[in-house]
């Protein structure tokens, strides 16, 4: 369900690459010489631009010294909120395990993602245990191999997944995906790279919306796709991460999916984490 862009490598010619250029006739000394002329005509503008900046700055000084000088405002802001110090020997109580994202990561990942809503039937591709394998998850890419080698470049760690059908052709699947602690920031680089091809003609063709509470998600609702003797496809996806882990979701269906029904999910999920 994910698109991988590749961008081609581009490596350098070696120096002796480039023919040379054998000697000139006059005709085209005579073609290169005014290119020459405009060079020189910037250079000289650009002088001129200095000399006047110059003068500029000068008579800016000028001007300056004779003005009374403007009073600094106070240095003290009463209106600033400041802790008290806690008494000699103590501490500040740690976060408890609900409030913090890092403890809660680093237990069951499963138990972060989005609860199944009543009635929902299993998808027909669920994962059995909620893990997705690594390799599984590159394996969505256009070029699995590469997709796999920029991940673990990225850290990834480990991916939980759940999936559901709802009414008859929806199904929706949510992913976190988490990323290991290094120079890299995984989690932000990979949903920064999914979110930067959305606007593309073969996806959602638009920005998306922002995701409210969240200061990078977005979601996306796409273009009707039709064919000839199969059903219409609507789609929805929503990108955002906290933390180390990014954040996938999914739907699908035949019928209209609604800006409401992929924000809803979105901001349920994202209030899990």
């Amino acid at each position: 369900m994910n698109d991988e862009k590749i961008i081609p490598d581009q490596g350098e010619a070696p120096p002796d690459a480039a023919p040379k250029a054998p000697d000139a006739a006059p005709e085209a000394l005579a073609a290169t010489r005014p290119r020459r002329r405009v060079l020189r005509t910037a250079g000289l503008i650009a002088v001129a631009t200095v000399i006047g900046l110059v003068g500029g700055t000068a008579v800016g000084y000028g001007v300056q010294a004779q003005r009374e000088p403007t009073a600094l405002p106070p240095l003290n802001q009463p209106d600033l909120a400041h802790p008290k110090p806690l008494p000699k020997g103590q501490r500040a109580k740690p976060l408890p395990a609900s409030e913090d994202l890092r403890a809660k990561a680093q237990g069951d990942l499963r138990k972060l993602l989005l609860p199944k809503p009543a009635g929902a039937k299993k998808a027909e591709y669920a994962d059995a245990d909620g893990w997705m394998d690594v390799s599984r998850f590159a394996s969505a890419f256009d070029r699995p191999s590469r997709a796999l080698d920029h991940q673990l470049d990225l850290g990834i760690r480990r991916v939980a997944v759940t999936s559901w059908a709802a009414g008859e052709h929806r199904e929706v699947e949510i992913r976190l995906v988490q990323y290991r602690a290094s120079d890299v920031h995984g989690a932000a680089d990979f949903v920064e790279d999914q979110q930067g091809y959305m606007p593309d003609e073969d996806f959602a063709e638009s920005e998306g919306r922002e995701l409210k509470g969240s200061s990078n998600g977005r979601y996306y609702v796409f273009p009707v796709k039709r064919k000839a003797g199969y059903l219409d496809m609507y789609e929805a996806r929503a990108y955002f991460y906290r933390g180390d882990v990014a954040v996938e979701i999914f739907v699908v269906d035949a019928k209209k999916v609604s800006q409401n029904d992929i924000r809803s999910l979105a901001e349920r999920q994202l209030g899990r984490l």
